[in-house]
């Protein structure tokens, strides 16, 4: 028997040797497996692990807020496990006396484990609600201003994942898939919980064969691959709002939309028709009106449009398009778009919120919400969107505009952080390292000495997914996999659970926290409650003993084909949504009743706070693009081989178009600098003609690495984008993250560039 785990980006076997596990391999059911976490047994990924609880040199010294701004820069001391458990619950005790509760935020954003109960962010919530509440954060970076709008419009995103019409729906009816973005394949290797069997490939693959046509909307070209070639529009960056509102006039100035369905399962279409026309503002959206800021010809949009009306059409967009300033846009736009055409519930036809973003997307499985370890309750009310920690550590007391409220910063004293990496999410590292040195205390648990390691105060070391039991299942996936601990844990290291409890314990509330169960207790339990539910959906699960030995229960597929709103479409009074008409709003009257002058109650083009279109392009040229790396999630096992394989010269590599390379003197694999007001890193020059003039694309991933020194700006030496992107909120409505919308300048590096040191553990003294 195969003894298996589960990741976010695939099922592996484990090679055992002598009941340890010495190597990963692909699931050999699994049709186009991520590599991806393969090297995560190597002593490459061992070398940089978190051995020992450890605490900066001078907090240990002199207590809570010393010399805050040497974090980063200073030396750690190694202590034993019961003085750190002592020092954090005194210090949770401390902050909790003088300050309350809402000065304690409790950070945890990232992808931590697949498992449903060694889930980091939901053991950090769970632990700090038992000690008496914290600051939470609400949405996501990558989905910022989807989360806030699309349930306002259409349904939670959660929710659209799960409806996404089928791959093999798609094949057998969709004719043609215009997609704004892309499907990046390199996204789609992961989905949180667990994923199984990759789809994307083979789904786009079988989609071509049966005579689908492609039309890729997109700066880079490569984000697509369907196995032939497709039709390239290479539109510029944060336009695409602007698009696909020239779209959307061309069919209603041409009697080519579908009033039947937007009466029947819309609201508020004559109002978006109204702006559309300029009947409200002196300015039709035609496709002249686009083409002079999309940078796409008003023939070839008036073209399009024609062409999606004619034949059975699948639209869809990339999350990359909402992380940007006015993000919603696209996304409502699309859903207009999506709705005019009178296709949405039909299979193969309707939009797309993400194929390729997700592996979910496009799955034949059915939905099994597997039981999760509950967080428990809140006292806390005080929240943040989260994408503005730098904003609450700068402006405690300061008022923010948030999805129709005003709510107000909290004034953070303590942050406590498990799961993720924040100096790899946020934006503009910069002006997050000066925030940073905002509270008191900042505790980590983590596992290895990545640059928010570094930049903590106390470090306790925590085991990594091969090193604990814990249940693997994503939602609509084939399988649910017992992830076996099949390796001891390096060093000192203890799961977040063994280290929650201890704390707990000293701080009272281990009851509360623990109710009793040991870890295998919990696993029994979540079993017990996915069974149960599995058992009201028509699935049934073996008992945990049989499931644990046997390691594996695969889940039927579907028993209908999966299209996305069918019921909707087929009576929207027995099938309302959750919106407050019941219908898909192309007019919100709630969004419109909030005042916002950056998100009123339709789609509509609004100019970027940076785009080539803008007077910033003058100084700074090129638009920056930091997407998803195709060699890791986000930044975990940056230092594996096979993240390291992908890098040229120890560096990440950014891509620009052989004129822009022309134009400053730079050779594919040269060290350039990547610079505008905000920053500026070093990066490896590849040179591509599947991108567009004046665009460059930098994947995130890297681990920040500023060159050492007090200065506000330092140079990063790794590639990590974040160096130069913009930190504001994408609008009023969301305050998303706007990585994607950020001008820069790209020089060639002269002279010998300072090593990397991204890689390097922790420096520690004695005590």
């Amino acid at each position: 028997m195969k003894t298996l785990t589960m990741t976010h980006w695939s099922v592996q076997e484990v090679e055992m040797r002598d009941g340890r596990g010495v190597g990963l391999r692909p699931f050999a059911a699994d049709p186009d497996p991520s590599r991806i976490g393969l090297d995560a047994l190597s002593p490459e990924v061992a070398r940089l692990r978190v051995r020992r609880p450890a605490v900066r040199e001078s907090w240990l010294r002199h207590g809570p807020g010393a010399a805050t701004d040497r974090r980063g820069e200073e030396a750690f001391v190694e202590i034993s496990w019961d003085r750190a458990e002592a020092l954090v619950a005194a210090e949770i005790a401390r902050v909790r006396a003088a300050h309350g509760n809402e000065a304690i935020f409790g950070g945890s954003y990232g992808w931590s484990s697949a498992g449903r109960f060694h889930h980091a962010q939901s053991q950090v919530h769970r632990f700090l609600n038992a000690a008496g509440g914290y600051v939470r954060h609400m949405d996501s970076y990558s989905l910022g201003a989807a989360r806030v709008l699309m349930p306002h419009i259409v349904a939670p995103m959660e929710e659209l994942f799960a409806l996404h019409t089928s791959w093999d729906v798609l094949a057998e009816h969709t004719k043609l898939m215009v997609t704004f973005g892309g499907v990046p394949a390199k996204n789609s290797q992961v989905q949180p919980g667990g994923t199984a069997e990759h789809r994307v490939r083979d789904g786009l693959r079988r989609m071509r064969a049966n005579g689908a046509r492609f039309v890729n909307v997109t700066p880079t070209a490569d984000d697509l691959d369907t196995g032939g070639p497709d039709e390239w529009i290479p539109i510029r960056p944060n336009t695409d709002t602007a698009m696909l509102l020239a779209l959307a006039y061309t069919l209603y100035s041409e009697n080519l939309h579908d009033p039947r369905f937007l009466d029947r399962c819309c609201v508020g279409f004559e109002k978006f028709a109204s702006y559309l026309t300029g009947a409200t503002d002196g300015i039709p959206k035609d496709p002249r009106w686009a083409a002079a800021i999309a940078g796409v010809p008003a023939e070839q949009i008036a073209s399009l449009a024609r062409e999606m009306a004619a034949a059975r059409t699948m639209l869809n967009i990339s999350w990359s398009l909402q992380r940007a300033h006015h993000g919603e846009q696209p996304f409502w736009a699309l859903t207009a778009l999506a709705c005019m055409l009178g296709q949405v519930g039909l299979p193969g036809g309707g939009f797309g919120v993400g194929y390729g973003a997700y592996n979910l997307m496009g799955s034949p499985h059915m939905r099994l919400n597997a039981a999760a370890l509950p967080q428990g309750v809140n006292p806390v009310k005080a929240f943040i969107p989260v994408a503005r920690i730098a904003d609450m550590f700068l402006n405690p007391g300061g008022g923010f505009e948030y999805n129709g409220g005003h709510y107000v910063y909290p004034d953070i004293r303590m942050v406590y952080w498990a799961g993720g990496n924040p100096f790899h999410h946020h934006q503009d590292l910069n002006r997050f390292r000066l925030a940073w040195r905002k509270p008191d205390t900042i505790v980590v648990n983590e596992q290895f000495w990545t640059r928010s390691a570094k930049m903590a105060d106390i470090v306790l070391p925590a085991t990594t997914s091969l090193e604990r039991n814990d249940i693997g299942t994503g939602t609509r996936e084939k399988y649910i996999v017992a992830m076996k601990s099949v390796s001891p844990p390096v060093g000192e290291a203890r799961d977040d659970y063994a280290i929650f409890a201890a704390i707990a314990r000293r701080l009272g509330v281990a009851d509360a926290y623990t109710e009793g169960l040991d870890a295998d207790g919990w696993l029994r339990r979540l079993w017990a409650e996915t069974a149960g539910r599995a058992a009201r959906a028509g699935i049934a699960l073996p008992e945990f003993d049989i499931f644990w030995e046997a390691g594996l229960v695969e889940l039927p597929p579907n028993p209908e084909p999966v299209v996305m709103f069918a019921g909707l479409r087929a009576d929207p009074a027995a099938h309302p949504l959750k919106t407050p008409s019941g219908k898909i709003e192309i007019f919100s009257e709630r969004i419109a009743s909030f005042g916002y002058d950056d998100c009123p109650g339709h789609p509509a083009w609004f100019e970027p706070a940076e785009w080539l279109g803008g007077t910033g392009a003058g100084q700074y040229p090129l638009h920056l693009l930091s997407d998803q790396p195709a060699d890791k999630l986000h930044s975990q096992l940056d230092h594996s081989r096979y993240s390291m394989a992908t890098k040229v010269k120890g560096r990440q590599p950014v891509t620009i178009s052989p004129e822009d390379a022309a134009a400053r003197g730079i050779g594919d694999g040269d060290i350039v600098r990547v610079f505008n007001d905000r920053g500026a890193c070093l990066a490896a020059a590849r040179v591509s003609g599947r991108i567009r003039q004046g665009v460059a694309r930098l994947s995130t991933g890297a681990w920040f690495d500023p060159s050492a020194g007090d200065s506000l700006r330092p140079l990063e030496k790794h590639g990590n984008p974040n160096a130069v992107t913009l930190d504001m909120g994408a609008s009023k409505l969301s305050q998303g993250c706007v990585a994607q919308t950020c001008l820069v300048q790209i020089e060639r590096f002269e002279g010998i560039p300072p090593p990397v040191t991204a890689h390097e553990t922790a420096h520690f003294v004695p005590e």
